[in-house]
């Protein structure tokens, strides 16, 4: 794939001759940036004498000067008598690799026993891993020299030494060979080599290998024993096979051997593997008949397989009956029935258990302490998670990564990112290493806080890992661009993760659609629906309903109609919120008799209505001014045992605040108090434009005091309805002077939106004033509402004007505020202001928006302030931002978009300098972009 897109980068043809040398210059650019990606930073013009460069095949270059060689300067000093205690040995031994070893091991004129001592010196060392490549040139070199007893002792410690996989699979393999070597230095395997290379391919569930090594046994005339057996049993038995694993139960008996708690203990493993209970607890009560003493692991294994299947008291019961059996619970024990009763929220009990251990001299481990903190997180209970997190440093017990991603993501779905990030470097700082789930919990914390930049820099770390991202690390950053408005970025993460090897699934289409139905980009989310088909993917009920509410919301309910009934013949059922989505459709279209009709029809289908559906019918009715059908249809969904929630409330205060029917709005506002319903940020809102329509703002306030009480921030839309009342009342008050007659008529006739257009500095002091006084005084959320509304209006004054009085007041403004200023700066032309205001940011260590450095640098460059905008550029990559976003969103949505091609280039050039590069995919869409792409 590279080298294609390669090829692809480099030949592009330019078609425009106005744009012609801007276009090939940047493909030049590019081009080299392309050959850099794949050869490094060597210079371009090393690649086209590159051919001249090398030597003919496997003739090395006589010239160069040989490297500074470890292995020969260990040789001399390992010939030096007292070698361990010599200066040089202690000044080269830092530097020494397993490959340096590997080197030295091969060399023939050095003595085995040499060798095995200096083995064994390097396996004093901590740092220092012996391998089982290591262990076998050492196990060759002792063969050759008819040192079979210590070959003996390698062998085992080779077999032993495996840490994964492929490290066992190797070992397998060179003993295997070694094995049928019929040469004079023949050492073959015996039973407990045979029997240690079982145990070590049984733990990582190699069955096919270990049925050929048991094979082997039996070929070189090996009588297999207890032990043999019984790992084949284990191994089944870890599997689920118990039907396998009970042949091998017969050869022990054809062996003249007996079965013993071992043997017994993976029987109850394997039955409980396969949910079979019965045959399991059937087996532990007759081990003591049998002669077979129960033991700890028999225990555990039974009281596991309890507690899997939600059986936890029985698990319980056997758990205080292990002492008759002369067997004390360990670690294991405690942490199966924790872990257990922490599932089904008897967290009470769990922590009891925990508090025994100690008690009983067993020290809970990190897994047990795990499961804890994984509880508490849970239960929203942080603060005792991070109690039990401190508790295992006191007690210098190692969190593993499990424990710190249980942590982190307690955090993050708290919405404390700025913790959970303490933790994550935390982790580093004691050498546990992140894995995927880390990053993906951190990046998905950082979305749902809108902090997208802080999740896409995550992003770059994990690759810089060379970590893969997942399907759920794409799918959150989609998810979180999309909800940010990004939807260029979103669509090229959906490009990334494909080219990537990670396949879209269900929920990263219904996550794009979703997105380009909301900015009413229905054709689009329509062709990607279609796409699914093609790419062997069935839409489920989240598809269509995006879609769905698109269509709806565009006014296309005819097609939102022909899809609901297409869902069905697809043999995806519509459930109650398809239908509310549906029903909503024909209400806002005044089609009631349809929407009752659908309510029927779902009525027929099983599909129970909600409260959600009953409320969208009351709404479309009182739009359409029938508040007795409304009160009718509220009548129906109490009848059928239903309550209103907030959402009803709200939707029959509106109606009648719109009417002018306070009363009735207050009645429902006290009903919705006696019943315990909260309201809401909309409810109150709603309320608060009510009492403003009847000129009563010093009510409209106080509710205003009370929503900030009930711990709802007010939003754009409450102060915008809040302003056009205070606009509205003061051109009453100029009536009165004469001004004029009908002003309070044109004040109300003011949209909301417009608000920000007109609205004067002392109005909006006005209102500060009036929170002030109703003991709601507005705070950095307040003011951050206020002057992002103003400035994007492009009322800079008055955003300065705001600044200064919250900066009297004591509050500083935060990065959100800067960062609007910034924009609105760059929006009026006043770049030297937006400058300072950046790196007065940067000064304080606050992060300037991408957009803002996208509208300043483009802006710059509009002007012809070149250098500027590039020193711009330069603080922007000192920022840490994801090297592709900053691509995407100033390469090629700023500066191409403008046709700013030499510009795109020279920052380009710039990122590659500074080792900002980003992906190939990013280079080929910058291709793309220009004309001929």
């Amino acid at each position: 794939m590279q080298a294609q897109t390669f090829g692809v980068l480099i030949g592009v043809g330019v078609r425009w001759p106005a744009m012609r040398k801007s276009a090939a210059d940047l493909r030049v650019r590019l081009g080299e940036s392309i050959i850099s990606f794949f050869f490094g930073s060597a210079s371009i013009n090393s690649i086209s004498t590159a051919a001249s460069a090398f030597p003919a095949a496997g003739v090395l270059n006589a010239d160069l000067e040989p490297p500074h060689d470890i292995p020969f300067q260990l040789f001399s000093i390992l010939s030096l008598p007292s070698w361990q205690k010599h200066p040089s040995l202690k000044k080269i031994i830092p530097s020494v690799s397993a490959s340096h070893v590997a080197s030295l091991f091969n060399l023939h004129n050095l003595h085995p026993q040499t060798a095995l001592n200096f083995f064994y010196y390097l396996s004093q060392r901590p740092s220092f891993r012996l391998d089982a490549s290591l262990h076998s040139f050492l196990l060759s070199l002792l063969i050759r020299a008819k040192n079979f007893a210590n070959a003996e002792r390698i062998r085992i410690s080779m077999i032993k030494c495996c840490s994964d996989v492929d490290e066992t699979k190797f070992v397998l393999d060179y003993l295997t060979r070694l094995n049928a070597d019929e040469g004079e230095n023949k050492f073959r395997l015996n039973l407990k080599s045979y029997n240690l290379l079982l145990m070590s391919l049984c733990r990582f569930l190699l069955i096919d290998e270990m049925k050929g090594v048991y094979n082997m046994m039996l070929d070189f005339k090996i009588s297999p024993n207890i032990y043999t057996f019984n790992t084949m049993i284990n191994v089944y038995c870890k599997l689920g096979n118990v039907v396998e694993a009970e042949l091998y139960v017969n050869k022990i008996i054809q062996a003249g051997l007996h079965p013993d708690s071992f043997t017994y203990s993976s029987l109850i493993l394997g039955h409980c593997k396969n949910k079979n209970l019965v045959r399991a607890h059937s087996i532990f009560v007759s081990m003591p008949q049998k002669g077979c003493r129960r033991n700890e692991v028999s225990y555990n294994y039974i009281i596991h397989g309890f507690c899997e299947v939600g059986r936890v008291d029985e698990g319980l019961t056997w758990f205080s009956k292990m002492e008759e059996d002369n067997c004390r619970p360990n670690v294991r024990t405690y942490t199966i029935l924790i872990s257990a009763l922490c599932r089904m929220g008897r967290k009470t009990e769990a922590v009891n258990l925990f508090n025994e251990m100690a008690e009983k001299g067993c020290e809970p481990n990190a897994y047990t302490y795990t499961v804890l903190i994984d509880r508490m997180c849970e239960e929203n209970k942080l603060g005792e998670a991070r109690k039990l997190f401190n508790e295992m440093y006191k007690k210098r017990l190692a969190p593993n990564v499990a424990t710190y991603n249980v942590l982190i993501d307690g955090y993050c779905k708290e919405g404390k990112t700025d913790v959970a990030l303490e933790i994550f470097n935390r982790m580093e700082e004691n050498n546990c290493s992140p894995n995927v789930q880390t990053y993906n919990e951190l990046i998905h914390g950082y979305c749902r806080v809108k902090q997208v930049p802080c999740a896409m820099k995550l992003l770059s770390k994990m690759m810089e890992r060379n970590l893969n991202p997942s399907l759920i690390t794409y799918n959150s950053l989609i998810q979180g661009q999309c909800r940010e408005d990004h939807l260029g970025s979103a669509f090229r993460l959906f490009d990334m993760m494909k080219e990537n090897g990670v396949e879209p699934d269900q929920f990263t289409y219904s996550i794009l659609i979703d997105a380009l139905c909301k900015k009413g980009q229905v054709e689009e989310a329509c062709s990607l629906f279609d796409s699914l088909k093609e790419k062997g993917l069935r839409a489920n009920v989240v598809i269509y309903g995006a879609l769905l509410d698109g269509y709806c919301k565009s006014g296309k309910i005819d097609c939102a109609r022909s899809l609901f009934d297409q869902m069905s013949i697809m043999g995806c059922l519509p459930n109650s919120y398809i239908y509310n989505v549906l029903i909503d459709g024909f209400c806002r279209e005044r089609r009631l008799q349809e929407a009752l009709s659908l309510l029927e029809q779902m009525t027929d289908a099983e599909v129970k209505p909600t409260v959600i559906t009953y409320s969208i019918i009351i709404k479309g009715f009182l739009q359409d001014s029938s508040f007795d059908h409304a009160h009718r249809i509220l009548d129906e969904m109490v009848s059928v045992g239903y309550e209103p929630d907030a959402c009803t409330y709200t939707t029959l205060i509106h109606a009648y605040c719109t009417q002018c029917r306070l009363e009735e709005a207050e009645r429902l506002m006290k009903e919705m108090n006696a019943r315990g319903i909260m309201p809401d940020a909309v409810t109150y809102t709603v309320l608060i434009d009510g009492y403003g329509h009847l000129g009563s703002l010093c009510q409209a306030f106080d509710l205003l005091k009370s929503m900030m009480d009930a711990g709802w921030q007010p939003s754009n839309l409450t102060f915008s309805v809040l302003i056009k009342h205070l606009l509205n009342d003061k051109r009453v008050r100029e009536s009165r002077n004469g001004a004029c007659h009908d002003v309070h008529l044109n004040a109300i006739s003011i949209d909301v939106a417009d608000v920000w257009k007109i609205v004067d500095f002392e109005t909006v002091m006005e209102l500060i004033d009036n929170m002030t006084k109703h003991g709601c005084t507005p705070n950095i959320a307040t003011y951050n509402t206020l002057i992002a509304e103003l400035c994007k209006e492009g009322r800079i004054n008055e955003a300065h004007g705001l600044v200064h009085h919250m900066t009297q007041g004591g509050i500083a403004p935060d990065e959100d505020i800067t960062n609007s200023l910034i924009k609105c700066c760059c929006t009026l032309g006043m770049l030297e202001e937006a400058s300072t205001l950046l790196d007065s940011m940067i000064k304080k260590g606050e992060l300037p928006h991408l957009e803002s450095y996208k509208m300043l640098i483009c802006a710059l460059y509009d002007k012809g302030y070149k250098e500027k905008a590039e020193a711009a550029f330069n603080s922007l990559l000192l920022c840490g931002y994801n090297n592709d976003e900053v691509a995407w969103e100033l390469l090629s949505d700023g500066l191409l978009q403008k046709g700013l091609l030499d510009r795109c280039s020279e920052l380009l050039k710039i990122m590659e300098t500074r080792g900002c590069q980003p992906s190939l995919l990013t280079y080929s869409m910058l291709i793309k972009h220009l004309p001929g792409g």
